[in-house]
């Protein structure tokens, strides 16, 4: 992993978080040592994490490997459909 990768990674998930905030979802920006950044919602017993990653050229969220279980991280609907589906 670059740092010039990991730092877009973190730009996308805090912009992701921000938006998430304004739909009223707590969320926390992780920053491990060793590994991706990722934005973590939910309680411990349950918390989701989401990262960004670039897949064919186009920055996506992810949290699971399922198609339903990314969005296009520039998508102005990206935060919506998060809450959405890491709600069911």
């Amino acid at each position: 992993m670059t740092a010039p990768s990991t730092e877009q990674q973190f730009i996308h998930l805090v912009r992701l978080a921000w938006d998430l905030r304004v739909l009223h979802v707590t969320s926390s920006v992780e920053l491990p040592k060793d590994e991706e950044p990722a934005l973590v919602l939910g309680p411990a017993s349950s918390a989701v994490e989401i990262r960004a990653t670039k897949e064919q050229g186009v920055w996506v969220f992810t949290w699971g490997q399922g198609v339903d279980q990314r969005v296009r991280a520039l998508s102005e609907e990206a935060a919506q459909f998060v809450r959405e589906a890491v709600s069911r």
